[in-house]
Formats: C-alpha cells, structure tokens, sequence
C-alpha cells in the first residue's frame, strides 16, 4: 500500500498531507456512525427522564436520512465554490453546537419543562444530520481527489468510518443499556461519545491544506461541472423531490410535481438545457436501489433478526457483526478491484447481497441467522463506496457536484423509499398473515387508518395496539398520566383514554391468546419483507451485467480522465 500511497501522493497538490486528510474524513464518518446507534439505545432514557411518548421520539430521530440527503445535495452545488476547507469547518461547527444543544436537554426541561426539552432534542439531531450531510459532501470529492490513481480502494477505506461508528455506538448501547436490573449509564454519558471523533477530525484538519477537486484544478467552469450531471441526472434527483414533498412535507401530488419539474426546468437554464449522459443517469438509479438496500434494511434489520432468535439483544449483536465484517472488507476493496474492475466487485456484491436477504428471510435459529447475515454483510459491504468510486471515474470533470449526486440520491432513497418501503412490505404481510390466522383478533388489531406507499394502500396492524399488547398496557397509561399532568389537548387525551380503555376494557381479557397471534403475523411480515427486498439488489446484479457488457464492447472499463468524453 505504501507504494501506491506514495504514487498517488505524489499527483496531489503540494503542501498537502493526503494521509492525515483521509483519516480525517474518516473520523467525520466515524462520528455520524457512533451518533447514529448510539442514539437508538438512549431512547428510553429520554422517555424516561422527560415524558416522551414514542410518537414525540420518532418526530425528533425521523428525518435523518432524508435531511441527510437533501443537505448532501445542496453542499455538493457550492462545495467547488467555497472550497473544501470552509465547508469541513461549517460540518465541525454543527456537530459542535448540535452536542451543545443536546447537552443542554437536562437544564433546558428544568427551565421550561417538556416542551423546552424537546425542542433541544429535535434541533441537536437537526443539526447533527446537517453536520453529517456537510462532511459527506466534502470527504468524497476530497478523497477522490487525493488518490485519483486509487479512488475505489481510498473512498472503501474512508467509508470504513461508519460501519466502524456503528460497532463503536453498538457496543456502546450494548454494555451501557444496563440490562438484567443494572442501571444504565446516564445518556449524557452516551451521546458525548460521538464527541470524541469529532474533537479528533477537527484537530487533523487544523492548518491543513486543502485541495481544490479535479476539475476546479484542471480550469472546468461552474456551468460546465453542472452540464456534467446534465438534465439527465437532475431528472433522477427531481423525482425524488417531488416524493420528498408529497410524503414528508404533506404537499398534494400535483403541486409536488409541478414544484420539481419547476426546479429541472431552472436546471435547465442554468446550463443551457445539457442532455447529461445516460450512462450517468443509469449510475444514480442504481445507487438509489444502494440506499433502498442497505440503509433501507440496516433500519430495522436488527428488529427482525432479535425476533428470529427470540432475543432483541442477540439482534443487536449480530448487527454489530455484520459491521464488523464491513468494517474490516473495506480495507481490501483496492486489491480486489486489481484482480477485477469496481463493476465486477459491484456485480458480486449485489449477488451476494440478494442471496444474503433471501437466507434470511427464511432463517431458523441462530445459527442460520448468522450464516445468512454474513453472506449479506460481504455483500453489501462495497457496494456504496464503489459506486461514489466509478461515479467519480467517469465523471471527473462534474467534481464535486456528480459525486454528491450520487450520495444524495442514495441518501434520500433510503429515507423516502427504504424504510417507508420495507415498512410497508412488513405491514402488508403481517395482516395478510393474521387476517387468514384469525379475523376477529384481526379486527382487534386493524390500523383504524390505511397505510400508503407511493400508490399502495394496506390497513396495516395498529402500531399503538401492537405496542400495549407487548408490554400489557404499561407506556399507554404512562402517556395518558403523562398527558393529564401536563393539561394536554382535549383530543389527544381523549384519543389516549380510549386506548387504555380499549385494553382494560376488552382486549387485556383475550391477550394471552391474541399475543402468539399477532406475534407470528410480525414476524412473517418482517420474514416476507426481507425475502421481496431481495428482488432489489437481485435487480442491481443485472444492471451491473449489462454495464459489463457494454463496457467490454467497447474495450473494457477504464477511469476517464478529465478529457475523456
């Protein structure tokens, strides 16, 4: 590695120490990946000390990949304006300021109770996500930039970082959680573990150097960066807009659309209506199916697997292996890719990946749980890297703007199409399962309201329902008391009320009967969601063959240079 290090350093800018760079991109990274599972372990504890009702916990964590996404978008357009070094600083800052306001959750709930409490927890995650969205928006065109020789090996090991985050946060949550009657470690403790890195990549990135990307270097101008990405890749992004307005801003489907289209046709102008090219175009598709997979899955993959092995803490660990396993496959993307191009590793990943999800969603025990996570953590494991990598490959000349648009859009597909996908596919499955098991504990359950997905509609098994039967009623008459000191509005705490009282009432008498029931749909519903997730990468590995096909038609696939085209 040292040989290749030294030859890539050597096409680098001088003054500019390449390896302390790297490593400090890969502690941002680092950072967002301990934030990220630290925070699901400490989610109680905040229900706990300052009355949250899972509702109130889900609108503070919800939002994080797609903000995530749209922010890594956004910074990508300035990143060749401003420069690498002031928008490090801007990412460094806000996590800086989102740990203060975090921080500041205990003192704020004491000054102004709940409400105050809350609203420090929702900005602290807001910020932390733009602090995330902003350091991805920059290390990716930086590595890619500092080993322009290498980039599918170096932007592996940058990408390192975050599967290493999850093991650090998992273990974390793991030995802090306080299990077993212990009592666990105050979150303050928790969350100030994600501090570290970033105190770490602030202080590597202090004096340094920073590189202007390859195509500010070689003279590209702003407009023709833009003409890069073209119509063609604008139109992928514009999509995933429309849905990011209809879904989560609640706008109608018309006004969503017309939004978006608006925003393609000023696209069109600023770069006088450049077609792009379709290889490009192709490339983000698929990076969107990256993001529906991996971050998509990696929501909840956890979930199922505790309930496979009837144990959320083993579900827990095996998550924290398959990280593992990605964390340490990273640094060996470089020779793999020797022996066969980033296409090839690609192809093999998605195979791996697909077959992986299809073993899992028919596994029994533990043992077939953890032979069926390892064949998906190996296949996952390059699959987001290496597409930034041949991005960045045949793209030289959109600098930083054609490799955040992939990032972005597989970003925001994991939060608009990933979760809510996977979600869906789960409450499909389950009530179809317990509707055929027993229609009148169906009806008991039913979702009083249908569940929708881009244009699917299923009545889903009601979340609150489901909860109080898990825990005998226990966090509905803790929200209702909670509800009541707090003189809360009249319909939430009527819509509160009616859930207790639908339990004690009725449905605590059935329980015992009900809850094997309802458990089994659960979890044929996650075993179903898992096995047609499969037909994604399943999908990948044929669009990666057709890519391999047309690359070796035309003589193999090459890195283009910056004046290729």
């Amino acid at each position: 590695m040292d040989s290749q290090t030294s030859h890539d350093e050597g096409s680098t800018p001088g003054g500019v120490d390449a390896q302390r760079l790297l490593w400090a991109g890969f502690m941002a990274i680092l950072a967002a990946g301990v934030g990220f599972s630290i925070r699901a372990g400490i989610l109680g504890q905040w229900a706990e000390q300052y009355g949250f009702t899972q509702t109130e916990l889900g609108a503070i964590t919800g939002g994080g990949l797609t903000g995530f996404g749209i922010i890594i978008l956004l910074s990508s357009l300035i990143a060749d304006r401003i420069g690498f070094g002031p928008l490090m600083f801007a990412a460094f800052i806000m996590h800086l300021v989102s740990a203060a306001l975090t921080l500041a959750t205990g003192a704020a709930y004491q000054a102004g109770g709940k409400p105050l409490a809350f609203q420090c927890l929702f900005w602290g995650m807001f910020l932390f996500a733009i602090g995330n969205g902003i350091a991805e928006a920059v290390v990716n065109p930086l590595v890619a930039t500092l080993f322009p020789k290498n980039k599918t090996h170096y932007l592996n090991i940058l990408h390192a970082g975050w599967p290493g985050g999850l093991i650090l946060g998992g273990l974390a949550s793991y030995f802090m959680a306080g299990g077993e009657g212990g009592k666990p470690v105050a979150w303050q403790i928790q969350i100030s573990l994600f501090l570290i890195p970033v105190v770490l990549y602030g202080l590597m990135m202090l004096g340094q150097r920073f590189p202007r990307s390859e195509a500010s270097t070689s003279g590209v101008s702003y407009r023709d960066m833009l003409g890069e990405l073209g119509l063609v890749g604008a139109a992928v992004i514009c999509c995933l807009l429309a849905l990011f307005f209809k879904s989560d801003l609640g706008l109608a489907p018309p006004l969503a659309a017309g939004i978006a289209a608006g925003l393609l046709a000023l696209f069109g102008l600023a770069t006088g209506f450049r077609f792009g090219h379709l290889l490009l175009g192709a490339l983000l598709l698929i990076h969107a199916m990256v993001g529906y997979v991996e971050l998509g899955t990696d929501s909840w993959i956890s979930k199922i697997t505790g309930t496979i092995m009837a144990s959320p803490a083993n579900g827990l660990l095996l998550f924290v292996y398959t990280s593992a396993l990605m964390f340490a496959l990273r640094f060996f993307a470089g020779p793999i890719v020797e022996k066969i191009s980033p296409l090839g590793l690609l192809a093999v990943s998605a195979l791996f990946g697909s077959i992986g999800l299809w073993l899992l969603g028919n596994a029994e025990g533990a043992v077939m749980c953890i032979a069926a996570a390892t064949i998906y953590g190996i296949g996952k494991t390059f699959l987001w890297p290496t597409m930034l990598a041949v991005v960045s490959e045949q793209f030289p000349k959109g600098g930083a703007i054609t490799i955040g648009a992939a990032g972005g859009v597989g970003m925001l597909a994991a939060g608009l199409l990933g979760g809510p996908g996977i979600g869906f596919l789960q409450d499909q499955n389950a009530s179809a399962n317990l509707q055929q098991a027993d229609r009148a504990v169906y009806e008991r359950y039913k979702s009083p309201k249908e569940n929708e997905f881009l244009w699917m509609k299923t009545a889903g098994l009601d979340g609150a329902k489901v909860g109080v039967l898990a825990d005998g009623g226990k966090e509905a008459e803790r929200a209702l008391k909670l509800l009541e000191q707090e003189n809360a509005k009249a319909d939430a705490i009527a819509a509160q009320r009616s859930l207790v009282d639908w339990w004690t009432g009725s449905a605590s008498t059935t329980a015992a009967a009900d809850k094997s029931l309802v458990d089994a749909a659960g979890l044929f519903g996650g075993r179903r969601a898992l096995i047609l997730t499969a037909l994604v990468p399943a999908t990948m590995f044929v669009c990666y063959s057709l890519l391999l096909a047309w690359f070796r038609a035309r003589g193999g696939y090459q890195a283009r240079g910056m004046h290729g085209h």
